[in-house]
């Protein structure tokens, strides 16, 4: 079969088993009396209908939801109409969630499992070849994936309604029609939003949801997996780990203290016993024989009191529980036949994967707290720093740093900055003790600029209580804006070579991470210029590492959407050249592309393995491509140049943040009550941009649907390109590096999810109407030339499956764009009070929909 008559035979596929199973069960769902409005379920298709008419027109979304009511309800008035919009809206959402659930119940029928870069693929490029097969068995030796589940206020989704979605999912793949309707009706009835803001701990159990019910099968599996094919049960130990923030994370969160660290820490703990437990409880019933009573009754009391009954101060139980079960096994394999090993074995994995943790809890820090943290500190224990620490140039700072031992317990009428810091560092060393090293041994160092950063931080530990040979804590800095990317290299350079410093890696293997951030740096430079900053700080913090013997691990913030750093992920670490360090990967998992790639079981497995895969892909491939020479750089650097030039002259219009203001939902995202994060740093100042977080900043494009950072720029480059006449050069540079191909595809998949429609009556705004014309003007600019580049007439054409669950996803939110902009205008030109509540609530509740739709958009 050909790659044409396979994707057409895929396609097939998904229109048989995606697209005509919503529609049978939407007009299911459409028929249930849900909201006491008899008539909304009849009226939702019409309305929609209207909406996409009205888009095709170019209309105003005021005038056609205003002609909306005048044709289809005529009799109602303002507030009624409102009230109908909120009955839509509850329906959409709901529309959303169905169709995700057909969706993921359909994987493994839409998805070729043997060319989509998974194990399953790798297996068959091995094939009988053992000499392949040895060389990737010594490439996983040095080899881990990390994910690591973050708090990023986008996972909009309650556990609540994650239990309906994974239950309707599992109903929907043997065509239960009972269990479905059921199902359904449950989820017309269930709240999909939180009455008030979670808290840290809130987030960190909406996210445990799905270490509890995802990963806790999807790693094993995985890493079972592993070893069937390359004998990896010597190794299994470090190949796969789970990272979280929820917590940990206090960077610009307030909300985050030393209790809900000391809390998230301890929950952690009782999910993993209460899966062991579980899992205990099957083993059990089967494991009946006599010589085993002892172990298993000993094994049983460890499992149940930390799952039910949790100690105020346990301790780290895994080698013992693993001994427990080593000698239930060879009582099994001496005496009963081997029987049930299998299940020993893989209680056995779990918990060497797993621990008394669950997952490791970073703690995350700005580097702006911890010099106030220092310069205090210092000064409490009288240590001699002239002019004071703050003022001095960054080698007098190196300079004058003591790294000294003390035991300095932070007084509580202390800034609660600094108690809060000094408390944490005091606790990681308790939650090692109680749930093992790996339970928090990370500290991440964001807006890290200098190494003074990081060494004052080691400081912090010293000072309190921690001793040089056992500070069991690999130190983080975290890259984010452009900027900080040039000078990466060059302050990691001065750490490997100053001597406490270099002692200190030499006790920790002599591994160093390092985390780099796509969200500021996009925000700060626009998308090209972002990801080729990266891509050249990896390049040289690469060949610095391997200067001073480094094991290096890149660990990547990535959002969900591709101004995020998300969309095909895995292709990026499978286009990187022998340039960069690859042998560890390290990643963000959050918002929406926790529970879009990572919902289900078989989605994780998918994902996971593809992770996998692209790490290790290379030791195949010697002559590995994807190694940019000087020519290939020279040409991205120069349109890195152009583009970042011009998304600075967008970012400095003195129209850009107005825009966001009036247009988008940009005002009212702290109302949406879906994180403990602030939207922006110093809340309680105006706004300023610098201020603005990058989650809130790519959303609020997103709802626009304009996603103005997953783009801008692009097209200038290419034009620049093409009028130099190297146009022939970037055709060839799109088809040989894997690294460029991708990050136009994934840019076009972000275009993709664009809709200049919705704004367009904007262009003959008299006060927004050039700046809008200037942002539509660039996208055609960027989506013609990308369709040159690629040889395509349409975006994503070559991926007809997701250019298609793309388009059906925007065709169901599309009536919510136009709601939330109907509202908004609404609220911009209205002075009665009780009714710019209704109108914010309205706008509120539309962001929830469009975003889970788009499942990579904030």
């Amino acid at each position: 079969m050909s790659s044409t008559q396979d994707l057409t035979h895929r396609e097939g596929v998904f229109n048989q088993e995606v697209v005509t199973r919503f529609e049978l069960y939407n007009s299911l769902f459409l028929t249930l009396p849900f909201y006491q409005v008899k008539d909304t379920g009849n009226l939702l298709p019409f309305f929609s209908a209207h909406c996409e008419k009205g888009a095709a027109a170019r209309q105003e979304p005021t005038e056609i939801i205003e002609s909306f009511f005048q044709q289809y309800a005529p009799k109602i008035d303002h507030r009624e109409q409102l009230n109908r919009l909120f009955r839509f809206l509850q329906y959409i959402e709901r529309q959303v969630v169905l169709f995700d659930a057909i969706e993921d119940s359909s994987f493994n029928k839409v998805t070729r499992f043997e060319d989509s870069g998974t194990l399953q693929n790798l297996i068959q490029q091995i094939g009988n070849n053992e000499e392949k097969r040895a060389l990737v068995k010594e490439k996983l030796k040095d080899f881990s994936l990390r994910l690591v589940l973050t708090a990023h206020p986008t996972q909009f989704y309650p556990s609540r309604v994650l239990g309906i979605i994974t239950d309707l999912t599992e109903a929907l793949k043997t065509n239960d029609i009972n269990t479905i309707n059921q199902l359904l009706q449950q989820l017309g009835k269930t709240p999909f939003f939180n009455q008030k803001s979670p808290t840290p701990v809130d987030e960190a159990v909406s996210l445990i949801w799905f270490l509890e019910n995802i990963f806790y099968y999807a790693m094993p599996a995985t890493q079972q997996r592993l070893n069937e094919v390359f004998d990896t049960a010597d190794i299994a130990d470090q190949l796969l780990e789970m990272g979280f923030w929820p917590g940990g994370d206090r960077d610009g969160n307030p909300n985050v203290r030393t209790d809900a660290t000391r809390t998230v820490s301890a929950l952690l703990r009782q999910i993993i016993f209460r899966c062991y437990y579980r899992d205990f409880r099957v083993a059990k019933r089967r494991i009946t024989f006599k010589g085993v009573e002892e172990a298993m009754q000993r094994l049983e009391n460890i499992l149940y009191q930390n799952a039910f009954n949790p100690v105020e101060k346990p301790i780290d139980e895994k080698d013992e529980m693993l001994q427990l079960l080593s000698s239930v096994r060879d009582v099994l394999v001496k005496e009963n036949y081997a029987l049930f090993t299998d299940i020993v074995d893989d209680l056995s994995a779990k918990i060497k994967l797993f621990g008394c943790y669950f997952a490791t809890l970073d703690i995350r820090q700005d580097s702006r707290i911890l010099r106030k943290v220092y310069a205090y500190i210092t000064g409490q224990l009288h240590i001699p720093i002239p002019n004071g620490y703050t003022d001095l140039e960054e080698e007098q700072k190196i300079k004058s740093m003591s790294f000294t031992e003390a035991d300095f317990i932070c007084p509580d009428d202390a800034d609660e900055m600094v108690k809060d810091t000094l408390d944490t560092i005091r606790l990681v060393k308790n939650i090692q003790q109680q749930n093992g090293e790996k339970a928090c041994n990370r500290f991440i160092i964001s807006n890290c600029q200098q190494a003074s950063d990081i060494l004052q931080l080691m400081n912090l530990y010293l000072f309190s209580g921690w001793k040089t040979e056992e500070l069991t804590i690999d130190f983080m800095p975290l890259f984010e804006t452009v900027a900080d990317l040039k000078v990466a290299a060059q302050v990691m350079e001065t750490l490997y070579n100053h001597p406490f410093y270099k002692k200190h890696l030499a006790l920790r293997g002599n591994k160093q991470a390092i985390m780099l951030g796509f969200s500021d740096s996009t925000k700060d430079g626009g998308y090209l210029m972002a990801n080729w900053s990266i891509y050249k700080a990896k390049v040289e913090l690469t060949a610095i590492a391997r200067k001073y013997d480094i094991d290096l691990a890149f660990f990547d913030g990535r959002g969900g959407p591709p101004a995020r750093g998300g969309g095909k992920t895995h292709r990026f670490y499978a286009s990187m050249g022998k340039e960069i360090a690859n042998n560890h990967i390290q990643l963000t998992i959050q918002g929406q592309t926790v529970s879009s790639q990572y919902g289900s079981i078989d989605t994780a497995r998918f994902n996971i393995e593809q992770l996998f895969n692209a790490g290790i892909v290379s030791a195949l491939n010697e002559n590995h491509k994807d190694l940019l020479d000087n020519r290939h750089k020279d040409l991205i650097s120069s349109m890195a140049d152009v583009s970042h030039e011009k998304f600075l002259s967008l970012r400095k219009h003195p129209l850009f943040t107005e825009y966001l203001e009036k247009l988008s939902p940009l005002k009212l995202l702290s109302a949406v009550n879906i994180s403990s994060r602030p939207t922006k740093r110093n809340s309680d100042a105006p706004l300023k941009l610098e201020d603005l977080r990058a989650i809130s900043f790519v959303t609020s494009w997103s709802q626009l649907k304009q996603n103005i950072p997953g783009f801008y720029g692009l097209g200038s480059a290419l034009e620049k390109m093409k009028g130099e006449g190297h146009w022939d050069e970037i055709v060839e540079l799109y088809e040989r590096s894997g690294f460029f191909k991708t990050m136009i595809d994934n840019c076009m998949m972000s275009m993709s999810k664009s809709d200049f429609r919705v704004t367009a009556h904007l262009k003959e705004d008299e006060h927004f109407g050039q700046f809008w014309t200037m942002l539509y003007n660039e996208f055609e600019l960027t989506k013609k030339l990308l369709l040159q580049l690629t040889n395509t007439n349409t975006l994503m054409q070559a991926y007809p499956i997701e250019k298609k669950s793309i388009a059906i996803r925007e065709k169901i939110v599309l009536p919510l764009v136009m709601i939330q902009h109907y509202a908004l205008n609404l609220l911009n030109n209205s002075s009665d009070e009780e009714l710019n509540n209704i109108y914010s609530k309205l706008v509120v509740r539309t962001v929830y929909g469009i975003v889970n739709a788009g499942r990579n958009l904030a």
